[in-house]
């Protein structure tokens, strides 16, 4: 968590103050002034694509990004690392400074691209923040939607049969190794909807990811949670009898996205 919270204050207009990293990733050479071959934008923000993806949909700004990212000053100091962490890191892209919100929806997945952000697109002079022109390194590593997935009304044929009419569906494979157990304090991002379509939950409305204990949930996440490593996404659909039991809102089987941020 505190991690999280450390990259939401670097790249969200946040309040959690900034924090160095340790060891830090060594600037590029262009990154006191914008090279000539950058593409440049009327806003002022400019980007270079280092690495071509392999998708071919652009995100839009009502999506949610998972990226790595670096980000420095034009002095060449790093401020912030997702690569160093070793982790990538999910947030909503409308909640982010402008630089990103533009930056961004020129990506496609497996991209990897350097953004020249003006301050006027970045922090505006905030105090703690980063000052003047930042420059990032980002990879879009994947994308998704707060809407309903097509496949919300049923689990599908190629969905994974687990205890109790548990159905999952790996998103995204993870980068870990180790599964938690029913005693294990999880961080989490997730959104929830009905089997007719509609969201009644996300950790994407709050300042932070969620994080608990998987013996303190409903049944259908601490069995289900437990299939999952660091880094995977996974899609759940559960059965009354392994969520609210009918006692309370929201009823009927539940459908969840829920990406596995770390494990304690």
């Amino acid at each position: 968590m505190k991690m999280m919270r450390t990259l939401l204050a670097t790249v969200l207009i946040a309040s959690f103050g900034f924090a160095a990293v340790a060891e830090d990733i060594p600037a590029p050479p262009d990154v006191a002034a914008v090279p000539d071959d950058a593409e440049k934008l009327a806003s002022g923000l400019a980007s270079k694509v280092l690495q071509k993806g392999t998708g071919s949909e652009h995100p839009t700004k009502d999506n949610i990004i998972t990226v790595h990212y670096t980000g420095w000053t034009t002095d060449g100091k790093m401020f912030d690392s997702s690569v160093r962490r070793g982790v990538p890191i999910t947030f909503p892209l409308n909640r982010l400074i402008s630089g990103w919100g533009e930056g961004i929806p020129l990506m496609v997945i497996g991209e990897k691209r350097r953004l020249w952000i003006p301050e006027e697109l970045a922090y505006k002079g905030r105090q703690g923040a980063p000052a003047g022109m930042l420059v990032f390194d980002i990879e879009l590593i994947d994308f998704q939607s707060l809407s309903a997935p097509p496949d919300v009304a049923a689990a599908p044929a190629d969905a994974v049969k687990g205890r109790g009419g548990l159905r999952s569906k790996v998103l995204r494979a993870g980068t870990g190794k180790v599964h938690p157990d029913v005693n294990s304090l999880v961080t989490v991002n997730y959104i929830g909807w009905k089997t007719d379509g509609t969201m009644f939950d996300s950790s994407f409305n709050q300042r932070a990811p969620a994080k608990f204990q998987l013996n303190q949930v409903i049944r259908g996440w601490t069995e289900g949670v437990q299939l999952m490593v660091e880094g995977e996404r996974r899609r759940f659909w559960i059965p009354e009898s392994m969520a609210y039991e009918g006692k309370q809102e929201p009823r009927g089987t539940l459908v969840f996205d829920v990406e596995l941020l770390s494990i304690e």
